[in-house]
């Protein structure tokens, strides 16, 4: 095989709202829980069944970490865009153990909000600047 892709796309809802942590140098790092659902009917008895998987997200990318910090809490619905990396830790007890997650990093993953309260934007407001009227010549201006 010439090559391989690590991409994960997920759209889902936040079980939490984001937790926020500073790692060394100052540098902020978000954590999310995010619920991604499906839903269906039985064959065999005709009833509505539904199945939740749970995927942790964590953020290193600044831009995505402001925007969470700032627009998304708990239920709201995000679309992500990111790598699954599994990492190695131990516990308490100096037993090894293993989490998969999916991160974005700068320019490689995207984080967006999909609900209302969640779909503002983090560009600064335009200013109205006033402007003088130039359809109409001031003529007492005009330095001749």
């Amino acid at each position: 095989m010439a090559g391989s892709v690590n991409k994960v796309i997920l759209i889902g809802n936040l079980g939490a709202d984001p937790e926020i942590r500073t790692v060394t140098a100052g540098t902020e790092v978000c954590n999310l829980r995010l619920a991604t659902s499906r839903s269906w009917t039985d064959n065999e008895t005709g009833d509505r069944k539904e199945s939740t998987q749970w995927h942790s997200v964590t953020i290193w990318d600044v831009n995505a970490v402001n925007y969470a910090k700032n627009y998304l809490s708990k239920g709201s619905q995000v679309f992500i865009e990111g790598k699954l990396e599994t990492r190695k830790w131990q516990d308490q007890s100096g037993e090894d153990r293993y989490t998969t997650e999916v991160i974005i990093r700068p320019i490689s993953g995207k984080l967006q909000g999909l609900s209302r309260n969640s779909s503002q934007s983090l560009e600064a407001p335009e200013e109205k600047i006033d402007t003088p009227d130039t359809s109409k010549p001031d003529w007492e201006d005009v330095p001749f």
